[in-house]
């Protein structure tokens, strides 16, 4: 995790999989290892990282949409709608409005209302709706969201993701 947050992704996922190969059943709750793949390019391990993962979590959102971001990276977005991984009841805010987003359901200005004042919940909606629109082709809409999203006024709502949105804006993240 600390290779990926200082944004070495080869060097994090070189870690996660010694950690597989170690404790073999730790790669269901690595998903942490999905979003190193993702930021690597390697779409089809990332999209099988987070389909083993849903196996333990299955409510999540947001496991939800990072698989469907490696299906649309290495398909089309269109492809990642019918494919969208269900999930069960995710009652952090704004995660169902950005569920029904990735399933092409709702607009990103609907994910911003639902996410109200609340810090944490905007956050999210940055994080979300700029890696949506990204995925969608808006990469000039979808930076700005994730430069809020990366914005130090997130760092203590955003923890981990924070550091996603962090690493996102690096130049060979991209």
């Amino acid at each position: 995790m600390a290779d990926f947050q200082a944004g070495r992704i080869t060097e994090s996922i070189s870690g996660f999989d010694q950690v597989v190969r170690l404790e073999p059943s730790a790669a269901l709750g690595l998903w942490q290892r999905g979003i190193a793949l993702y930021y690597a390019g390697r779409f089809k391990e990332c999209r099988a990282q987070f389909e083993l993962h849903r196996t333990v979590n299955p409510d999540d959102v947001e496991n939800a949409a990072w698989h469907f971001l490696c299906v649309a990276r290495a398909e089309s977005p269109e492809i990642a709608r019918t494919k969208i991984l269900p999930v069960g009841p995710d009652g952090r805010r704004p995660m169902s409005e950005i569920y029904r987003l990735f399933q092409g359901k709702t607009t990103p200005d609907q994910v911003m209302t639902a996410a109200g004042a609340n810090t944490t919940a905007l956050f999210y909606a940055h994080l979300y709706v700029g890696l949506y629109l990204e995925a969608a082709g808006d990469t000039t809409a979808g930076l700005e969201h994730l430069k809020q999203a990366a914005s130090p006024r997130y760092a203590s709502s955003g923890g981990y993701m924070h550091d996603v949105a962090r690493v996102h804006l690096l130049p060979r993240a991209r």
